[in-house]
């Protein structure tokens, strides 16, 4: 006979992700949070007990849309929204928030919806101590093979939201934060989020009781 009482329901520990031998900083049934040893990069994984909020998974321009008005709030752009290929339907993003006195904030975030809860990755990255290195060294770069213009405020053709080149609000992506520049700047914080995301990808583990949720199907 089957024991239906001793099913294991789906918690925080149901999804496994590398920890990269970081300290753990908090954990509880909600979230389990690591810290490199530079203290310099937080990741986290994070369970929600609760309807995703999300408004489709089947368009991806509604998602991007969603997220642009989110994030566009707190004066923040987005770098990238896209599809995940793991195993569960999911969402990547990277964002970036301006932060003070100067430079940026990376957020990269997984966030893996079900019918009734979700799960999301995120990784926090923020620029420090000397910032806009980066962006300096491919703007001169762009300028002398003539792909941007100095104007009256500032670079032309410098700043674009990646998936609608009308939108003007929040802190856009500028040119230097595409992915073709990565392997120069290997300890940049975006270069180090990117990186991250990708081996959590291609590492996770789903637990046996993640496969009996139901799916997100919006």
């Amino acid at each position: 006979m089957i024991n239906f009482f001793n099913r294991t329901k789906s918690n925080i520990n149901s999804i496994v992700i590398p920890d990269f031998g970081w300290k753990k900083q908090k954990a509880d049934k909600s979230i389990i949070q690591w810290i490199n040893a530079e203290q310099t990069i937080a990741l986290s994984l994070n369970y929600f007990d609760l309807k995703p909020d999300l408004p489709s998974l089947k368009e991806i321009d509604v998602v991007r849309a969603f997220y642009r008005g989110q994030i566009s709030q707190a004066n923040g752009g987005l770098i990238q929204v896209d599809y995940s290929d793991i195993k569960h339907q999911a969402i990547k993003t990277i964002f970036k928030i301006p932060q003070e006195p100067s430079g940026m904030v990376y957020l990269a975030s997984l966030t893996i919806p079900f019918k009734n809860c979700s799960y999301v990755i995120k990784i926090q990255a923020p620029e420090i101590g000397m910032t806009g290195i980066r962006d300096s060294i491919i703007a001169d770069k762009l300028m002398q093979e003539g792909k941007i213009d100095i104007g009256e405020n500032g670079y032309k053709n410098w700043f674009s939201d990646p998936y609608d080149s009308n939108y003007s609000g929040g802190t856009l992506m500028n040119k230097s934060e595409d992915p073709i520049y990565d392997l120069d700047f290997e300890n940049h914080p975006l270069t180090q989020a990117r990186k991250l995301m990708s081996q959590i990808e291609k590492e996770i583990e789903f637990k046996p009781e993640i496969e009996k949720l139901k799916q997100f199907i919006k």
